[in-house]
């Protein structure tokens, strides 16, 4: 039963990316990969006595594609709501470009980090499972971005991605198996699959049955926030 569910939110996460692909404008800055609707520019540093930034760092899926406002509704702002509520001084930059792989993850991750990043929260692959790459380059670009945001004393939470399963078994399990390697070899905070209780739920997703709506985006935010929450300073 846990294969079938994770086979068909992986056809669910597959269907959101490549929607998001078809329907909007082709971006030259990451070689076809597309923008998101909002993305908005870290600053280059952070005065003292400002919030520390958490930077959700992605595709589509961070990005917000397909709701009314991803400015508001996206899964970084609500998490902005809730640190805000519960009184912790951090500000959430929306670094989710949709379309982007692995690679134009490894491309843009210094631009990204800039400013003082507490946190990143790193949500890419779906789009490389999408095109079949090869595990093996998926796990050396996510490692890249891993090291260059450890390097600079920046947690690293990784969220888990699945394979369409009519790549075969085989595929499916060495890609799966490339998130648990890096969570286990930089000893990261893990969660194993990003739209763990989203995908496939239809009330849960807007109406074109693909992409999360606003209730299955706030799963996603209590996906994060479980395994975000001990790595926060309280105030």
């Amino acid at each position: 039963m846990l294969n079938f569910k994770r086979a068909s939110a992986a056809i669910i996460l597959l269907l959101i990316i490549f929607g998001a692909c078809r329907s909007q404008i082709e971006n030259p800055e990451t070689k076809g990969d597309v923008k998101a609707p909002v993305t908005p520019v870290p600053p280059s540093g952070t005065p003292a006595g400002h919030p520390r930034l958490i930077v959700a760092f992605g595709d589509s899926l961070t990005a917000g594609y397909g709701l009314p406002d991803p400015s508001t509704q996206s899964y970084p702002a609500l998490l902005q709501k809730r640190l805000d509520e519960r009184g912790y001084s951090y500000r959430v930059v929306n670094a989710g470009v949709s379309g982007d792989t692995s690679a134009g993850g490894a491309r843009r991750i210094d631009w990204a980090l800039k400013g003082d990043v507490a946190v990143l929260i790193l949500e890419l692959g779906g789009n490389d499972a999408l095109r079949g790459q090869p595990p093996t380059s998926v796990k050396q670009n996510l490692r890249t971005i891993i090291e260059a945001a450890q390097k600079r004393g920046v947690k690293v939470i990784l969220t888990g991605m699945e394979a369409l399963p009519n790549l075969g078994p085989e595929y499916t399990s060495e890609f799966r198996g490339v998130f648990s390697d890096l969570a286990s070899q930089y000893k990261l905070p893990f969660l194993t699959f990003f739209l763990e209780g989203v995908g496939g739920v239809a009330d849960l997703n807007q109406p074109d049955g693909i992409h999360p709506n606003i209730r299955g985006t706030e799963v996603v935010l209590d996906n994060v926030w479980r395994v975000l929450e001990p790595l926060l300073t309280k105030p």
